[in-house]
């Protein structure tokens, strides 16, 4: 392992890490303008990189890492459906959504080197863990399709959610959010806030889902420093893909209940694979994900709104009536 290409790699994620953070200052939603610049720069610096490698250790290892980078952001694909079942479960608002994504890859950071070093060790516990992880999926899935005829999870109040319920066995929590604040004093003492609870599920959940994609990656190449980069720099750039998937929800009506349904899908292949009961291939997958986006943009863009509908509806009724 090449110290140098060490300090390249942190010198290139810190950099970029901070320029993400000062562009994204300000407590706001990410407009699709800006998702789309930032994964064109994720991917630019990922191809950088490789470059770099070329030059540095030979094209054998910068093409495994593009192998690795691109079976990693094909099968992470799925993790941006997660995210927003996440948020959804959480009530957090747009406007803060990517401070805890740009946290939350920090303890990616963290986790996934954890996970890639000591891979097979947690790898004996992947059977239960992605049963409870295709679960939550299934139970979020099924709130987020409840809560679409229903009004929105009132966020001022987080007294009865479940994460608070079952952080406060353990450490002292504050049951409302305080602005962008992970964390607030409460009683005289340090407490965390909600934000912090969705911070830390959207890093158990990026981990989980490491289960299913590193090994993959680990099959083209057993070099820890590959496996890892790769690993980072597709994550990276998925979170800014996120923005953008969560934008198209808002402005192609139809979308989110396709992203309902995929989240049943997701769920349902983990808990299939789990069980033995069928193991759905990467490709077939993306390409059920990649297919259901696709319907849902067409649908949004071909069908009217259920809105404008309801209220031709009405509007020939009265017509009838006169």
């Amino acid at each position: 392992m090449n110290l140098l290409n060490i300090a390249v790699f942190l010198l290139v994620i810190t950099v970029f890490l901070i320029l993400d953070l000062r562009s994204h200052r300000q407590d706001k939603p990410v407009s699709p303008k800006n998702a789309a610049i930032w994964s064109g720069i994720w991917i630019a610096v990922s191809l950088a990189f490789a470059g770099y490698l070329s030059y540095s250790q030979g094209t054998q290892q910068s093409s495994l890492f593009l192998t690795g980078y691109l079976l990693e952001k094909s099968l992470s694909v799925d993790n941006m459906f997660v995210f927003m079942a996440v948020f959804t479960s959480f009530g957090i608002t747009d406007k803060y959504q990517h401070r805890v994504l740009y946290y939350g890859i920090v303890g990616a950071l963290v986790l996934r080197f954890v996970f890639i070093t000591a891979g097979t060790c947690l790898l004996g516990l992947g059977d239960w863990v992605l049963a409870v992880c295709g679960l939550f999926v299934l139970w979020t899935a099924w709130k987020m399709w409840k809560a679409s005829k229903q009004e929105a999870f009132d966020s001022e109040d987080y007294t009865n959610h479940w994460s608070v319920r079952g952080a406060r066995r353990i450490l002292p929590v504050y049951p409302k959010l305080v602005g962008h604040n992970f964390f607030t004093k409460a009683g005289g003492r340090l407490a965390v806030t909600p934000l912090f609870l969705c911070l830390v599920c959207v890093d158990v959940v990026d981990l989980v889902f490491a289960f299913d994609s590193v090994p993959v990656v680990v099959a083209v190449t057993q070099e820890p420093f590959l496996i890892y980069t790769s690993n980072i720099f597709a994550i990276l750039g998925l979170r800014s893909l996120y923005f953008l998937l969560s934008s198209a929800t808002r402005s192609l009506i139809y979308l989110e209940k396709v992203v309902i349904g995929i989240l049943f899908y997701i769920g349902a292949k983990m808990i299939a694979a789990v069980t033995g009961i069928y193991h759905v291939p990467a490709m077939v997958s993306l390409g059920v994900v990649a297919s259901g986006v696709a319907l849902g943009i067409l649908a949004s863009l071909i069908l009217p709104s259920p809105s404008i509908t309801k209220i031709e509806t009405r509007r020939c009724g009265s017509s009838d009536q006169g």
